[in-house]
């Protein structure tokens, strides 16, 4: 008993005429009910009872055609999860990003990941840049957004998606507060709130480089590990610190995102996608796809 012999025998228990059954199944009547009378005779047991006014199902036929609709219909639903996952339209996807993307990527992408393919199911996670360059390369994770750029030595593949600049947060009350803009180098005896040195190793050097390009060397004031922990620091007044631009966004009160002058200009930062190339399927590529289109809008 196959899938084809269940199809034959679901089509003329709906037609209950060999004529029409055959005709629906593009086939010829005899090897029809050839088919059906084999069907028959491995179950052990008659379908369809054969009358002068025509076929009926039997009382066994009814039971055997409706698991037969049950299982035509699972056959046709791997088919189906089979196609979609393929073409990445259902699976799992493993999303890891920083802090500083849910104020403007991340949440655009989720969102529209979802609609575009509700299918797939998303688990997500966040950490820093540095864990989750790890989490990729030991895939546990699929993808991530992560900050560029990535000075460690890593397997993954990392491409910019949204340049972000950083600026500078001070507390709404900061003698700097109203300025248009601010040189580094002006600010070498302002406490700074830095990124933490053991667990964002990346921008803790990059800022340090930007304050040693700059020729000024601030005072700490403590050191933090996501961007909200350090725009409330900001906040309360205990130093200012240098951010991504997109930061802004939030709308705090307390805060004041003011533009930067005297950063070195080799010094793109932005945020990027991390994935192995050799581990990619075609799930992550719509991700990394829809990331790119939505970062250029």
């Amino acid at each position: 008993m196959d899938l084809r012999q269940m199809r034959q025998a679901l089509v003329l228990s709906e037609t209950l005429n060999f004529h029409r059954a055959a005709e629906r199944l593009h086939m010829a009547q005899p090897p029809l009910s050839t088919a059906i009378r084999k069907l028959e005779e491995e179950l052990g047991v008659t379908l369809f009872e054969r009358l002068p006014s025509g076929l009926t199902l039997t009382p066994v036929g009814e039971i055997v055609l409706r698991q037969m609709r049950a299982t035509l219909f699972f056959a046709d639903e791997i088919r189906r999860a089979a196609s979609e996952g393929e073409a990445g339209l259902r699976g799992k996807l493993r999303v890891g990003f920083v802090g500083s993307s849910v104020y403007s990527l991340m949440p655009r992408l989720i969102r529209a990941f979802r609609l575009k393919y509700p299918r797939v199911e998303l688990v997500i996670e966040e950490s820093t840049t540095v864990d989750l360059l790890r989490a990729v390369e030991e895939h546990t994770l699929d993808v991530a957004l992560v900050r560029f750029p990535v000075l460690g030595k890593t397997s993954a593949e990392v491409m910019l998606v949204q340049p972000d600049p950083l600026v500078l947060a001070v507390s709404a009350d900061s003698p700097l507060a109203g300025r248009e803009s601010v040189a580094l180098s002006e600010l070498g005896d302002t406490p700074f709130i830095v990124y933490s040195q053991a667990r964002v190793p990346t921008m803790h050097a990059l800022m340090m480089y930007a304050f040693h390009a700059a020729g000024i060397q601030p005072p700490i004031a403590q050191e933090a590990l996501q961007v909200p922990t350090i725009l409330a620091l900001v906040e309360s007044g205990i130093g200012v610190a240098l951010v991504p631009a997109t930061t802004a966004r939030q709308g705090a009160a307390g805060i004041r995102h003011i533009p930067l002058t005297g950063l070195p200009e080799q010094m793109d930062f932005g945020l990027a996608l991390a994935m192995l190339p050799d581990a990619v399927n075609a799930t992550t590529r719509n991700f990394a796809a829809l990331a790119q289109e939505i970062a250029q809008e």
